[in-house]
């Protein structure tokens, strides 16, 4: 992994702890309005929901374990993958229980709390996750640079599908993202460590 992925998991991080502090303050309040009347009620937006719900998630995420497991034996690879999602979403209920932000209004009959978003961040990490272990398998650069497109593509388009349903701010949702990349690199830097650990006594 490259060091500007790093440097850029530490910006993420920080300004992830920025909202987090500051997600009740008027200038933050007035940015979620402002973007909340930009997007909410957008039908198109609003269809991209699909893409963060439990079920596909879980779906997705079961697949890559079987490939990998039964397929290509990457046992390594597996964990990984329970790392950046299953461990990931936990981390998700676990913040958004400890801040315990309420919904916007509107999503009112939604039990669970706001901070993080969960579809922005559980969102990313599989989507992230599905481009990176696909990139690692082709050599052509224009295959990797179009899997990381569509993947970064369809992360902003499942966030943004919070705010187009109001069921989430748009901090909630930057938060997501920013914490989601934090732990995505940090799960990589792990990942591939091991591998080359394992290169080295091979």
């Amino acid at each position: 992994m490259k060091k500007v992925s790093y440097i850029l998991a530490v910006f993420t991080f920080v300004l992830f702890i920025v909202l987090l502090i500051n997600f009740e303050k008027s200038p933050f309040v007035k940015f979620d309005q402002r973007v909340s009347d930009v997007f909410y009620g957008n039908d198109f937006l609003d269809g991209f929901h699909i893409l963060g719900e439990t079920m596909v998630i879980v779906v997705i995420a079961l697949i890559l374990l079987v490939v990998l497991g039964l397929k290509q034996r990457n046992y390594k690879g597996m964990l990984f993958v329970l790392l950046t999602i299953g461990v990931g979403r936990g981390w998700n209920q676990v913040i958004r229980n400890w801040v315990d932000r309420p919904r916007p209004e509107l999503a009112s009959e939604i039990v669970s709390f706001s901070f993080p978003s969960g579809h922005a961040m559980i969102g990313m990490l599989y989507l992230f996750t599905i481009a990176y272990l696909l990139s690692k398998a082709y050599s052509n650069s224009k295959i990797t640079m179009g899997l990381w497109i569509i993947s970064i593509i369809l992360t902003l388009l499942t966030g943004l599908s919070r705010l187009a349903a109001s069921a989430h701010y748009a901090t909630d949702v930057i938060a997501g993202w920013c914490i989601a990349y934090t732990w995505f690199v940090i799960c990589v830097a792990w990942y591939e460590r091991r591998k080359n650990n394992t290169n080295e006594r091979t």
